[in-house]
C-alpha cells in the first residue's frame, strides 16, 4: 500500500536556494511505500524564484505542483493555499531556505506512518545532530514563546517556532487556520492541542541563516506570535462547521459523558460494537474491561484520531461503519452481544433500516442500546445544525424497534435537567452553538444533576431504548 506525503513549501524571494531545496527533496529516500508531491506556493516573489519554480515544475510534472500568489501574503497564507491543494495522507512544511535538512524528513514522519502520532514537530533544541550557533536573543524569544504557548496549550513542546511540522492532512484541513505570517506556527500548535491530537517531537538539524544571508523573521514577528498565542489560547476556533463545534463543546463535558456511560454500561456485554464513536469520548469509558470493543464512525478524521488514541488498547478495534449501509455490517454479523448507538439514529433517513443493520451485528439474545433525542416539539436550530432528521417519542421509538424485529425491554428517560436550556437556546433564542460558560458550570454540577434528574417534573431531553434480538425471528 502506497502512502502519499505532501510537502508544503512556501517561497518568497529565494532564488538562491529554492532550486536546491526542491531537488534535495526529490532525492530523499523515504522508504518503500512512500511517495511524495511537492506543493510549492510562490508568495508574490519579485526575484527569479517564480521562473525557477516553473522550470522545476516542467521538469517534474508528476511530483511538483506550483501555486502562485500575485502579491506577498505571508508564510501562513502560503501554507493555507498549499494545504487546500495537497492530496496526501500526511503533509509536512518545508521552508525553501535550506535552514532545515530534507534528509531529516523520513525520521520526522515515522511516528505518523507507524500510526503513533497525529502531528510531529522537528525540534532544534532536543539532543540531536548538528545545529548552527546563532543569535542569543532569537533563541531567548523562541524559548519564551514556546513556554507561553505550552501554558495555553497544556503541552511540553521544546520548539513551537520550528519550521518542520508534519501532520495528518485530513486533520489539519478540518482546522480553520487564520494567521497570514509566522503566527501560523503557534496557531497550529495550539489548535492541534485543542483538538486532542497526539503530538510528537523528534530532533532535527538546523542550519540557520544570518540576516545578511536572508533571514526574514524579526522582532515584530515575535510580538505577533505572542498575540496569536493569547488570541487562540483563550478561545476555541478549531472547526469549520457549526455542528462539529457543538460536538466539540459537548466533548469537553467529561462528567456528563461519564454519566451517560454509567447509565448504559449495565446493559453492555463483553463484546461491544459502538456506532458513531466520534473521537472516543464515550469509548474511553465503555471499552474498559471489555473482551472486544469495536469503535466505529463514518468520519475519516475521527477514525484516524481513534486509531492513535487507542493504539495501546489491544481490545479496541477501529473501523468504518455507516448505520445506513447494510454492507458495512457484514464483518460484524452475529459477532457482538451489544450494539451501542448513542445520538446516531436520528441522523439516518431510514431509521428502521438502520435498526435492522444493528440486528445483523448482534448474536441471538444480544442487546441494542439506542439513545435518541426526545420530543419533536422542542426541535430547533440546535437540532438543525447537528443534522437531526427527527426527535422521537417513546412510542415512536418502540414502533421503529418493533418494525426492525426487536423486543423492547425498557425505555430509560435520560437528562431532564438540560431540556429547558435546549428549548431556550434552540427554539426561543435560535442559537446555533452552546454557551461554553453554561456547559462549564453544567458539567461541574453533574454530581447534583445525577441525584435530582429523575425527580424533575418534565420530559427528559433523551430516551434510551434497551432492546433484544429475539431468537425466534430473522432480522
Amino acid at each position: 500500500m502506497t502512502t502519499l506525503l505532501s510537502i508544503l513549501m512556501p517561497v518568497f524571494n529565494e532564488e538562491d536556494t529554492v532550486a536546491a531545496a526542491v531537488q534535495r527533496l526529490l532525492a530523499v529516500d523515504f522508504g518503500v511505500g512512500v511517495e511524495i508531491e511537492v506543493v510549492v506556493v510562490d508568495d508574490g516573489s519579485t526575484d527569479r524564484s517564480h521562473a525557477i519554480l516553473e522550470q522545476l515544475r516542467d521538469t517534474n510534472p508528476e511530483r511538483v505542483i506550483l501555486l502562485t500568489h500575485e502579491q506577498n501574503r505571508g508564510k501562513g497564507a502560503a501554507i493555507r493555499s498549499a494545504i487546500a491543494r495537497a492530496s496526501g495522507e500526511f503533509a509536512v512544511v518545508q521552508d525553501s531556505d535550506l535552514e532545515y535538512d530534507p534528509t531529516d524528513l523520513p525520521r520526522l514522519i515515522r511516528p505518523l506512518i507507524e500510526g503513533r502520532a497525529d502531528a510531529v514537530f522537528g525540534s532544534r533544541f532536543l539532543n540531536s545532530g548538528e545545529r548552527r550557533v546563532l543569535y542569543f536573543w532569537n533563541s531567548l524569544a523562541n524559548h519564551f514563546l514556546t513556554t507561553v504557548c505550552n501554558i495555553f496549550a497544556d503541552m511540553n513542546l521544546t520548539d513551537v517556532e520550528t519550521g518542520y511540522k508534519a501532520f495528518r492532512l485530513s486533520l489539519v484541513k478540518s482546522i480553520p487556520l487564520r494567521s497570514d505570517r509566522f503566527g501560523i506556527e503557534p496557531e497550529l500548535a495550539i489548535k492541534l492541542a485543542q483538538r486532542g491530537a497526539a503530538v510528537y517531537e523528534v530532533p532535527v538539524s538546523y542550519h540557520g541563516r544570518t540576516y545578511i544571508e536572508g533571514k526574514k523573521i524579526g522582532a515584530k514577528d515575535a510580538f505577533i506570535a505572542l498575540a496569536v498565542i493569547l488570541k487562540y489560547g483563550l478561545r476555541r476556533d478549531i472547526y469549520h462547521d457549526d455542528g462539529e463545534r457543538i460536538l466539540d463543546t459537548l466533548a469537553r463535558t467529561p462528567r456528563f459523558n461519564q454519566w451517560m456511560a454509567d447509565t448504559v454500561a449495565p446493559y453492555a456485554g463483553p463484546r461491544i460494537l459502538e456506532l458513531g464513536a466520534g473521537i472516543g469520548n464515550l469509548s474511553a469509558f465503555l471499552s474498559r474491561s471489555r473482551q472486544t470493543y469495536f469503535a466505529t464512525d463514518i468520519n475519516a478524521a475521527h477514525l484516524e484520531r481513534l486509531r492513535v488514541r487507542f493504539q495501546n488498547r489491544p481490545n479496541v478495534s477501529i473501523s468504518h461503519c455507516d448505520l445506513s449501509v447494510p454492507e458495512d455490517f457484514a464483518p460484524f454479523e452475529g459477532q457482538v452481544d451489544t450494539v451501542v448507538c448513542l445520538n446516531v439514529l436520528e441522523h439516518v433517513e431510514d431509521d428502521v433500516n438502520g435498526l435492522r443493520n444493528i440486528g445483523r451485528a448482534l448474536r441471538v439474545g444480544g442487546t441494542a442500546v439506542v439513545l435518541v433525542p426526545q420530543d419533536e416539539s422542542i426541535y430547533g436550530t440546535l437540532d438543525t445544525v447537528l443534522g437531526h432528521c427527527r426527535r422521537y417519542s417513546e412510542d415512536s421509538l418502540r414502533q421503529c424497534l418493533r418494525e426492525a424485529g426487536f423486543d423492547v425491554k425498557a425505555i430509560l428517560r435520560f437528562n431532564r435537567i438540560t431540556r429547558p436550556g435546549w428549548y431556550l437556546n434552540g427554539r426561543i433564542l435560535r442559537r446555533r452553538r452552546f454557551s461554553v460558560i453554561q456547559l462549564w458550570f453544567f458539567d461541574r454540577l453533574v454530581w447534583l444533576w445525577r441525584k435530582i434528574d429523575r425527580h424533575l417534573p418534565w420530559r427528559s431531553l433523551s430516551i434510551i431504548a434497551i432492546a433484544e434480538k429475539p431468537g425466534r425471528q430473522e432480522l
